[in-house]
């Protein structure tokens, strides 16, 4: 791709989780991070993957659209300036996930119970070790790395930063899945979406993940550092017309027509109510031989766990 000029981009203001230094393009619809080598190398690998039977294919899905690398110009800085920089250096360009919600409503969950790789130095090692033993990823495999959710009164995203996710005990799990997916009988109050629409939504995460999960473990690969991001839609008549397409039996709203060119047949498509992603490669590898990442299955199968305790709560409110 071209270097654009850093101008058009600016620091991605729905981040959750993950390190600084993201930014999106000027309409939002793209994104731009630093190309680190080995997560280059796995959107490279994935990108190429094809067959029904590949599981690399299925997990192809459930990843950002890779439009491939560019450098830019410049770098936005925390305040939002834009500083030069004399290397150019290659950045990724992906999809924004957040780009097609009204209001988004985006949970981060950190994956795996190692969160050191194995060029990472012996303090490092033990350094990481201790951080997972004293925070949910050692026992569960998953940690809460931050989320945001609207509030219906403000009409405000609310943010619950890293520090939570640092802080909380396995035992605490299920209260922040609350958090994240509440319900509201009351649209104008609170947050959260009445319980007949959330609970499709949520029906339909679960089962998205549980795919996701039955690629990975057949494929031999190290991941330390990636995870799973959960987003969907705030907007209450936004997240009824979403669920409403998805219950008619209709084509998945994210199924995108090469034919749709034009962009007021695009502006008429249905907005999808909810979107399940892998993220985050920088320390993802294949390990040929060495078998499935026994850590990351063991986040999946604690996320699988706490959406069905959510699923249940909220099938008991209707």
């Amino acid at each position: 791709m071209t270097s654009p000029n850093p101008a058009t981009f600016q620091a991605l203001s729905t981040q959750v989780g993950g390190h600084s230094g993201v930014q999106a393009s000027e309409d939002g619809s793209l994104l731009v991070k630093p190309a680190l080598p080995l997560e280059l190398e796995f959107y490279q690998t994935l990108n190429a993957a094809s067959g029904d039977d590949n599981p690399f294919s299925t997990l192809k899905d459930y990843m950002p659209k890779f439009f491939g690398t560019l450098k830019l110009q410049g770098q936005v800085g925390v305040d939002g300036s834009v500083n030069a920089l004399e290397d150019g250096k290659e950045s990724l360009v992906l999809e924004n996930l957040s780009h097609t919600f009204t209001k988004p409503n985006i949970l981060d969950i950190k994956l795996g119970t190692e969160l050191y790789d194995e060029e990472a130095s012996p303090e490092k090692r033990e350094r990481m070790i201790k951080t997972a033993r004293e925070t949910t990823s050692f026992e569960s495999g998953i940690r809460l790395t931050g989320f945001q959710v609207y509030s219906n009164e403000t009409g405000l995203a609310v943010n619950t930063p890293k520090s939570y996710g640092k802080s909380i005990k396995v035992s605490d799990l299920p209260d922040g899945v609350r958090k994240f997916f509440p319900t509201t009988s009351d649209p104008s109050t609170g947050s959260g979406l009445p319980a007949s629409v959330i609970l499709p939504i949520l029906k339909q995460i679960r089962a998205e993940i549980q795919e996701i999960l039955t690629a990975f473990e057949k494929i031999e690969l190290r991941m330390v550092g990636g995870s799973v991001l959960v987003i969907y839609e705030a907007d209450i008549t936004k997240a009824e017309e979403g669920v409403n397409t998805f219950l008619s039996g209709s084509t998945p709203p994210e199924e995108d027509s090469e034919d749709d060119e034009n962009e007021e047949t695009a502006i008429k498509k249905p907005t999808p109510p909810f979107k399940v992603k892998m993220i985050d490669f920088a320390h993802t590898r294949l390990v040929p031989g060495q078998g499935k990442d026994e850590g990351v299955v063991k986040g999946f199968n604690t996320v699988l766990g706490l959406l069905d305790a959510r699923i249940d709560e909220i099938q008991k409110e209707l």
